[in-house]
């Protein structure tokens, strides 16, 4: 069993897209929208492609992960940028065996390594606390509504990266897909049905939670 990490390529794109829909079908919303995320953001200005990976496992592709350009805003309208990853997905036949771990971790150490400042993310606390990341109410970073959610985390890649940052948070539009264009955009994937499950209520709670923690 061979795993190997590498940058996406243009003829890896349908199938990735398959394995993003795939993998988060339901889960957050009757059917998905992350796989149309994914198609959108190759051609948006705040795509960063060098921090776009696939993971292998005997030359099959699992999962990938992508990344694009965010910023904090201060009080004086001055911008700070930062970067964001996600979707993360990993085909659900091969979750709980570590492989998105692995593949978070990669994307991390190579973020770090080409310089970027710090990473801000939105996502459930257990998932992503053990790579480092805390809620940015630790840096006196909110949401555009001046709130501090427990599900938007930062974490430094550089020493004192967000010390003396303060404001607050804004994520790509290209996080934010055209939703007109996903019926006809579905069209290319095979037919799934889309359900209401209990998994997307606990997604609208815990994406409203304010952040109480005493950093």
């Amino acid at each position: 069993m061979t795993i190997n990490i590498r940058l996406e390529e243009p003829k890896d794109h349908y199938f990735v897209e398959l394995i993003t829909r795939k993998a988060f079908w339901n889960l957050y919303t009757p059917g998905a929208v992350e796989h149309l995320i994914v198609h959108q953001l190759r051609q948006h200005p705040d795509f960063i492609p060098e921090l776009a990976f696939v993971i292998e496992l005997d030359e099959k592709i699992i999962g990938s992960i992508f990344y694009s350009k965010s910023k904090v805003v201060d009080a004086s309208g001055k911008e700070f940028p930062l970067i964001t990853f996600g979707p993360v997905s990993i085909d659900p036949d091969y979750h709980r065996q570590g492989y998105g771990k692995k593949l978070i971790a990669h994307s991390i150490a190579e973020a770090k390594k080409i310089g970027y400042p710090a990473i801000v993310i939105g996502g459930f606390p257990y998932h992503y606390q053990p790579y480092g990341f805390v809620g940015t109410k630790k840096y006196s970073i909110s949401m555009p509504d001046g709130k501090y959610y427990t599900g938007i985390m930062a974490l430094p890649l550089q020493a004192n990266a967000l010390d003396s940052i303060q404001g607050r948070v804004f994520f790509s539009e290209a996080m934010e897909p055209d939703l007109e264009q996903l019926a006809a955009y579905d069209e290319a994937f095979p037919k799934k049905e889309k359900q209401v499950l209990e998994c997307q209520a606990v997604f609208e709670v815990a994406v409203a939670e304010i952040d109480t923690t005493i950093y």
